[in-house]
């Protein structure tokens, strides 16, 4: 409360209270104007009882403002008993202040003869002021456990958007006021359990806390803040980023300023969370906190914890949020309005493990380089490599990168082959550019695959043994907007044909729920060869067939047309045993040879003769309507026998459950229906 306001009542009530009798006493008065706030339409009044040693003091102002403080109240009243100070020194009184906005608070101002102490007070927290006639142009605050709420005013004028939910003060601050000098503010804090947002989500802060020398100085609509101290335990989000900060102190030092509404500008930032990351450099922001530009040198002598205190953010929106890390690094970023304009990077042994397994690269060093200025006609070079891996759980061999960057991309400059599964992956082309103005990350590639064995993928990928040789020319791949598109075919020769992938694509590849679509041809696979792999009795013959429309989401189908039959142009013997008899019936809905007195003579035979074979399923919605070579009834038929004794299988099930099929196919367990058997 302003000392001046009690200057001009207090002497007069001295001297008339001198005399020992009951006096009131009031003003009234339009403007109070102190170097820190104005008062407007304040009231004075003063009750000293006759023969009393105090009185009461009401005081109350209309409109009370601090504008560089960013402080406003209306409707102000503090109510207080007012006495005098030993040897006539100067005054007290201690009292509850009200304002518009409800709740009360308790203060206590003491008016020596050479300086003006009041506290403000609720509960444990404490917010004192100290103001000395010598120094007129000082006010100093003392706070103790001061609820961070309090100073949502003051946070206001270099923040607006942001809104203080939770945590609590301590420490001195210092408030200059000079008339001839802008208002400067300096302060030593101590911060437990912060906590904030702002109205759009886009930034906020739980359990943090902090040891800072804060300094805020306006001078006009310039802003300048620095801040000298560090931070410990809570969580930031910054956009997509997100800080897990440990318990130990993170190092913070940084200049800010802001001009009038415009974004802040930091030209010295220094970050120090030891081994696990160094930062200095500077960054800007527009009116939006949206970063426009920054120059970043960063160092982390060990990258294992920049995943879980740093990462997590940006690595959950590809899928990869549990991300593991080894290794040491060293980089430098450069942005400019708002899109990449140069990075590289120095990576000693940085090891990269996804936690689901879908990919693993070890020892990847090198010093890789990225320009958005450079041209096509002087790229910058650099490379890269690694020294093995894993993807989805397919070991490939160590590679080297030449790469070359211009024009915001970065690629090969020349085709790299890579080791696996005793043949190679080759890359004929890699372009890669990073997001920039809105575009998300893009990267085209061109690849060869030769003479992979398929036995050791097989053998990978815990399936039944089978040997075979995959080939194929992916001329052209493109990611863009999250799909990933496949020109070209992929052809893998087995069981003395080949199988045939064309039409591949996926969508969110890198994210939750991956999605595959692809068309799938099947030509002159040796039956026998096929049957005996994988336990499904034993078949003589040739398949043909397609899965056109193969759609699947995090790797479960949704929906397919297949088409499965045998050659008709195989000129071999084509028989069939009782066990694939069995087995065949089982999928199709049938039963198997059944109990009848024909059955038992029936399987006297080891193996059938038949002229044709065919399945098809036509996926939707987790059903399967199945079909075969053609009507029998109400059944379909799977096997259409041929000489003595002659067998045909007829399946029952039109539409089976996908997840009931499936469990047929890997268990082959007797179906629901019986075949008939001719």
């Amino acid at each position: 409360m302003p000392r001046r306001i009690l200057a001009l009542v207090l002497p007069l009530l001295l001297a008339i209270a001198a005399d020992g009798r009951a006096t009131t006493l009031g003003a009234r008065i339009a403007r109070v104007t102190t170097g820190v706030a104005t008062l407007e339409q304040v009231e004075v009044r003063v009750h000293w009882p006759r023969d009393a040693d105090s009185g009461e003091l009401t005081l109350s102002a209309r409109r009370v403002v601090a504008p560089d403080l960013g402080y406003r109240f209306s409707n102000l009243t503090w109510r207080c008993p007012l006495q005098r100070l030993a040897a006539a020194q100067g005054w007290r009184c201690r009292g509850p202040i009200r304002s518009a906005a409800g709740g009360s608070l308790e203060l206590d101002v003491d008016l020596g003869a050479a300086s003006t102490e009041a506290a403000l007070s609720r509960g444990d927290s404490r917010l004192g002021l100290v103001r000395h006639a010598a120094a007129p142009d000082l006010t100093r605050l003392d706070l103790t456990r001061v609820p961070l709420a309090w100073s949502q005013a003051l946070l206001a004028q270099a923040w607006p958007s942001a809104h203080l939910k939770a945590g609590r003060l301590q420490g001195r601050i210092d408030v200059h006021t000079p008339e001839s000098a802008p208002l400067r503010v300096e302060a030593r804090l101590g911060v437990t359990g912060l906590g904030l947002d702002t109205p759009d989500g886009s930034i906020a802060a739980e359990g943090l806390g902090a040891k800072l020398e804060v300094g805020f100085r306006k001078a006009g609509a310039l802003s300048l803040v620095t801040v000298d101290g560090s931070l410990r335990g809570g969580e930031i989000l910054v956009g997509n980023g997100y800080l897990a900060l440990p318990a130990r102190p993170v190092a913070i030092n940084l200049a800010a300023r802001r001009q009038g509404q415009g974004g802040w500008e930091l030209p010295q930032l220094a970050w120090d969370d030891g081994d696990a990351l160094r930062v200095e450099g500077s960054l800007g922001f527009d009116p939006q906190a949206n970063l426009r530009n920054a120059d970043l040198h960063l160092r982390s002598n060990d990258v294992a914890p920049l995943r879980p205190r740093y990462l997590s953010g940006w690595l959950g929106l590809a899928g990869l949020g549990e991300l593991q890390m080894q290794g040491r690094m060293q980089a430098r970023a450069r942005i400019e309005e708002g899109a990449l304009a140069f990075a590289e990077a120095s990576l000693e042994q940085v090891s990269l493990i996804d936690s689901q397994q879908r990919f693993r690269f070890d020892g990847i060093s090198g010093k890789p380089v990225f320009s958005a200025t450079a041209t096509a006609d002087a790229p910058v070079r650099s490379s890269m490599g690694w020294q093995g891996g894993a993807i989805g759980g397919l070991a490939f061999g160590a590679a080297g990168l030449a790469l070359q960057s211009s024009a915001g991309s970065i690629g090969l400059r020349q085709p790299v082959a890579i080791p696996m599964l005793g043949g190679q992956v080759r890359f004929d082309a890699l372009n890669l550019r990073p997001p920039a103005g809105g575009r998300g990350l893009e990267f085209e590639f061109g690849l060869a695959m030769e003479a992979l064995d398929v036995g050791q993928l097989a053998a990978a990928l815990d399936w039944p043994a089978f040997e075979g040789r995959l080939d194929g020319i992916i001329p052209r791949a493109r990611y863009a907007n999250d799909r990933l598109d496949f020109d070209g075919t992929l052809t893998t020769r087995m069981f003395g044909g080949a199988v045939q992938v064309t039409g591949l694509s996926m969508e969110r590849p890198f994210g939750t729920a991956p999605t595959l679509s692809a068309d799938i041809g099947i030509e002159d696979l040796d039956l026998e060869s096929l049957t005996k792999v994988f336990g499904f009795g034993q078949i003589t013959g040739a398949l043909d067939g397609s899965i056109m429309g193969l759609r699947l989401v995090d790797w479960n189908a949704q929906g397919f047309e297949a088409d499965l039959h045998t050659d008709p142009s195989w000129r071999g013997r084509q028989r069939i045993s009782q066990r694939a008899v069995q087995d065949l019936s089982s999928v199709g809905g049938g039963g198997g040879l059944g109990d009848s007195l024909q059955a038992q003579a029936l399987k006297l035979f080891e193996d059938f003769g038949y002229r044709r074979i065919g399945i098809s399923c036509r996926l939707a919605e987790q059903v399967c309507d199945m079909d075969g070579l053609g009507s029998a009834g109400a059944g379909f038929i799977i096997v259409e026998g041929s000489g003595l004794p002659r067998l045909t299988v007829v399946g029952y099930n039109h539409r089976v459950d996908w997840p009931t099929l499936v469990e047929r196919l890997v268990s082959v367990t007797q179906g629901e229906s019986k075949p008939i058997i001719e």
